[in-house]
């Protein structure tokens, strides 16, 4: 071979340093594009992640306000389970008929409304046989069961007692007034003196104590409500004899 023909062999396409040099930039360009193609994907999928992340925290934020509602829904429901005995009722007014009623009395016999048809009546309803203020109340009535008999008034004395309860509490302080047991609430709730109390910062539903004038005509004359019992038997006596 002649020296022209050497020089003139390495600019050929096939073994020229030319081609070869440009082959890694080709392969480098071609491995650029791929590594684009495997991000693109990678980036969506972070997205469609953080979204889905997002969510995640939303429904568990719906979830745990959900969570939170809930026991006041179960207050709710406590309360409409609650026996229709147990919730108070709307409170009689001065002017209405007074509800009529049978409950057993101290001693076993059975007293009505319909028993003091044409006399007045007072209705006292209490708390609790043989507790402080009850006793002193129940003392004051039969203090002035004279008085009242002289005034056309009857007197009876009504609480949630169980009748061996109230014949206890009559025998041991000398009572002369009726004491009549509703354990069911139907008397103290059909008058107003069953609702909700407060003691050491702790609702509950009781007796409330309260006192009823009935007339001669059968409507309540007067109402006292939230009585205070020191000197509250001489106010309803002075009320019957002004009826």
């Amino acid at each position: 071979m002649s020296k022209k023909s050497r020089k003139k062999s390495p600019k050929t396409p096939s073994g020229s340093p030319t081609a070869k040099k440009k082959a890694p930039t080709a392969r480098v360009t071609t491995q650029t594009k791929s590594a684009k193609t495997q991000r693109t994907p990678a980036s969506k999928s972070t997205g469609s992640i953080a979204k889905s992340g997002s969510h995640g925290a939303a429904s568990k934020q719906l979830n745990s306000s959900k969570s939170a509602a809930a026991p006041v829904k179960a207050q709710d429901k406590a309360k409409s389970a609650l026996p229709k005995s147990a919730l108070p009722k709307s409170t009689l007014v001065e002017g209405q008929k007074a509800p009529a009623f049978r409950l057993p009395r101290d001693g076993g016999d059975m007293i009505t409304l319909a028993d003091y048809a044409g006399r007045k009546l007072v209705l006292f309803f209490y708390p609790r046989a043989d507790t402080p203020g009850c006793t002193r109340e129940a003392i004051d009535f039969t203090r002035l069961a004279d008085a009242f008999a002289a005034a056309g008034t009857a007197v009876l004395g009504i609480s949630a007692d169980p009748l061996k309860a109230q014949e206890k509490f009559r025998d041991r302080h000398k009572l002369a007034i009726p004491l009549i047991s509703d354990e069911k609430h139907e008397v103290l709730e059909a008058y107003g003196a069953w609702g909700e109390k407060s003691m050491y910062g702790k609702s509950f539903l009781g007796i409330l104590r309260t006192t009823l004038l009935i007339g001669a005509d059968g409507k309540v004359a007067k109402v006292w409500r939230n009585v205070r019992v020191d000197g509250h038997a001489d106010q309803v006596l002075e009320a019957a004899r002004s009826l």
